[in-house]
């Protein structure tokens, strides 16, 4: 009975020492190995690792990006307007031996710092800037201005902001219908000069058009003349051709004579002629 216990208080300190020299680190962590408040290693891969029991003791850092969500702050633009920026922030630890030097590993401390820092970058980015430049430039331009920004001064912390994001880039209530007015405003002048533009150029477009037909028109009119002198010339040939003799002169007045007389006889009609008449010549064989 008494070995029984000497074994199991043996196995018991042997455990005890185990646990006391041992400790294991996952893939996600850096480990720091401190001896009397100061620092002697640092470890960054994962498994199981050994220290000096009750000498040495481990402090574990995050080696993940995190994200703080920072409370909404007032910023001014360059013409003085009053805005509400909403933000966020991914930050990690770059350096975990000034993480744990200058903060003593506590994320509370370094999120002070990164607020902070944030806030500032925020301020002076958008203080640089006109509203109007600010809502333009809102999105990767105005994240990677505020991002180099907000890391100046942090490197002796050892950590290192990845990005400072505006999720809300918004206006104080009573800014806010002015704003929307103002906006409606300009989309209704650049509205109106596409208008003017469109009737401009529709203008132009019918000024050609008519001039084209006026042209045409023209055009036409002569050719018409022309092919009517054209006509009128060969008229005149045919009827000096008709009466350059006397034989055809009479056969022409003859067939003459009875065109009218057709056209004179249809219908019910009583037919009163001078005896000199050529229809009465052509009646009586004159």
């Amino acid at each position: 009975m008494k070995r029984l216990i000497i074994l199991l208080a043996v196995l018991f300190v042997g455990a005890f020492l185990f646990l006391s020299s041992t400790y294991s680190l996952r893939e996600n962590e850096y480990a720091v190995v401190t001896q009397f408040a100061k620092i002697v290693k640092v470890e960054d891969e994962a498994g199981l690792k050994l220290k000096i029991p009750f000498v040495q003791s481990v402090d574990r850092v995050s080696k993940a990006t995190i994200l703080y969500d920072m409370p909404s702050s007032d910023v001014i633009t360059k013409d003085k307007k009053s805005m509400i920026a909403d933000n966020y922030v991914l930050w990690h630890v770059t350096d975990p031996i000034k993480y744990f030097q200058s903060l003593n590993a506590i994320q509370l401390r370094a999120e002070e710092r990164i607020e902070a820092a944030s806030y500032n970058a925020t301020k002076n980015i958008i203080s640089s800037m006109s509203q109007d430049e600010v809502i333009e430039a809102r999105g990767e331009r105005l994240t990677s201005l505020l991002t180099k920004e907000a890391n100046d001064g942090l490197e002796p912390y050892g950590i290192e902001i990845l990005e400072v994001q505006i999720k809300a880039l918004d206006l104080p209530e009573d800014n806010k219908q002015a704003v929307y007015t103002r906006m409606i405003s300009e989309r209704n002048n650049i509205a109106a000069s596409y208008t003017a533009e469109g009737l401009a150029e529709a203008q132009k477009i019918r000024n050609e058009t008519d001039k084209e037909v006026s042209i045409l028109k023209s055009d036409a009119a002569k050719q018409a003349a022309i092919l009517e002198a054209e006509g009128e010339e060969a008229y005149m040939n045919i009827l000096q051709e008709a009466y350059n003799s006397a034989n055809k002169s009479e056969f022409y007045e003859y067939m003459r004579g009875l065109d009218a007389l057709k056209g004179s006889l249809t219908g019910d009609k009583t037919l009163i002629l001078d005896k000199d008449s050529e229809l009465a010549k052509v009646l009586f064989g004159n």
